[in-house]
């Protein structure tokens, strides 16, 4: 039985603004408004509809969430910090049966045609039953610097390649070689192996990061479909890649080539590449208008914006933040967060729009001693009962029907009704409708912070402090 393993770790910064620490792109609306994370797993519920998902913590809802919206179910594995796709395939494969075929894939790469997808998956199956670590390389299409490479071997009994070794992100002279190889493919991260096997393997490259692994499982605690192995165990594992870890150094290694559509949306540049160019070579995505330009790419999903007169331009417009980069620079994303981030920049990590277990707020506008939010509640869904020490809360309903809980009141709201929660006051909200719930949230007081919130019950687990 093949059990995919959908890695849905990454900080996002590659795609700032549109993607953050808080938002990674896995879980952005990118292509046909579902995320990649959303899209994955349409793609590996071709094999089953339980499924492992590695995430961490702080996205847990939004793993949930792309779950359900992709009609699969199973376990989601919360990584208290990131240890690297060593630690991350060990833990899931401490969670399945040892017989189990783990079908190990990022959640942030596209892959157009899901049917060849699935063909040559089932092409390694035999390797994988007779013990090999089935690896699937792309047939690359230029020379590119930014992937690393799988050089391919001899034919194996099996229908697969042996690995005749791995090539990291090589010099463009370097690249240019390997295209012309014919042998050479990219590495796409993507595994096919027993639950045994990887174990055995960690085992026998990687013992230390196995041990904390185990031990961080052995201990680890369970709510739901939620599993958080133990933090302190796991906290103290080696964060390293599966390549260096394991797959540079294994005996055992067979790799099928992938010849359809692939790409890891790793750059700007890659989003472009998903947006038909015009007779000009500009790519334009929303509300984007181009005029005397050539391949500039714009990316407008909320307000017009236009570009005149540029060059091999990039545009990127979010409600609270702008990047425009040379389309040469595009690989240098990561400096502009870090820099963002070393600033106190909060747009570097968190988004104006935050989603939470419940839904979401929207930051309308803030102020010395107020701030406006947007908040959309899901059907059935409701917020924790709480308080706040510094400030009160005005609530006007524009969209659906509110149960609102004001001390020992339950108040019922419709659309273009309000109510006004004082400082101080236990107070809980909820949609008992079968439409989202939209309201217009204005807090005044000292103190606006997310942390400003004492918890007395909570639907999902949380404790007094953000959201």
């Amino acid at each position: 039985m093949i059990i995919p393993v959908v890695l849905c770790g990454g900080s996002g910064t590659r795609l700032w603004p549109l993607s953050r620490k808080s938002f990674p792109k896995q879980f952005v609306p990118l292509i046909g408004n579902k995320s990649l994370l959303q899209l994955t797993l349409e793609r590996v519920s071709l094999f089953s509809k339980t499924v492992i998902c590695v995430a961490s913590d702080e996205h847990r809802f939004l793993v949930a969430e792309a779950m359900q919206a992709s009609k699969v179910q199973g376990t989601v594995l919360l990584e208290p910090v990131a240890r690297n796709t060593a630690a991350a395939m060990a833990i899931a494969a401490l969670a399945a049966k040892p017989e189990d075929l783990l079908l190990v894939c990022p959640s942030d790469h596209h892959i157009p045609d899901a049917a060849a997808f699935a063909q040559v998956v089932r092409q390694g199956v035999a390797a994988a039953k007779e013990g090999a670590i089935a690896t699937f390389g792309v047939t690359p299409t230029f020379p590119s610097t930014a992937y690393g490479y799988i050089r391919r071997g001899s034919a194996r009994a099996d229908g697969a390649f042996n690995v005749d070794g791995f090539t990291e992100k090589p010099a463009q002279d370097k690249a240019e070689a390997l295209l012309l190889s014919g042998s050479a493919f990219w590495n796409a991260g993507i595994f096919l192996c027993s639950a045994k096997t990887l174990l055995k393997a960690l085992g026998q490259h990687a013992p230390d990061i196995l041990q904390a692994c185990q031990q961080a499982m052995d201990n680890a605690t369970q709510d739901g479909s939620f599993v958080r192995p133990q933090p302190q165990a796991f906290d103290a594992c080696r964060s390293e890649s599966i390549d260096y870890a394991v797959m540079e150094h294994h005996a055992n290694v067979a790799i099928l080539p992938f010849g359809c559509a692939w790409s890891d949306v790793g750059s700007w540049a890659a989003v472009a590449d998903l947006t038909p160019a015009g007779a000009q070579g500009n790519r334009i995505y929303g509300q984007g208008f181009a005029l005397h330009s050539n391949n500039t790419f714009v990316h407008a999903p909320h307000r017009p914006v236009v570009v005149l007169g540029t060059q091999d331009l990039l545009v990127i417009d979010t409600p609270d933040a702008l990047l425009v980069a040379a389309s040469s620079h595009v690989e240098q994303v990561k400096q502009v967060v870090a820099r963002l981030d070393t600033d106190n920049i909060l747009q570097s990590v968190q988004h104006r729009k935050v989603a939470r277990p419940w839904g979401a707020y929207d930051s309308v506008d803030v102020g010395e001693r107020h701030q406006v939010k947007r908040i959309t509640v899901r059907p059935g869904a409701k917020l924790s009962l709480q308080m706040h020490h510094h400030r009160a809360e005005h609530w006007i309903v524009v969209k659906g029907t509110a149960l609102v809980t004001k001390g020992q009141e339950e108040i019922l709201l419709t659309e273009n009704q309000s109510t006004y929660i004082p400082l101080g006051v236990k107070h809980r909200l909820e949609n008992p409708g079968k439409t989202d719930l939209e309201l217009i949230e204005v807090q005044s007081g000292s103190y606006l912070g997310e942390d400003d919130i004492v918890r007395y019950e909570d639907t999902y687990g949380r404790s007094s402090g953000r959201g």
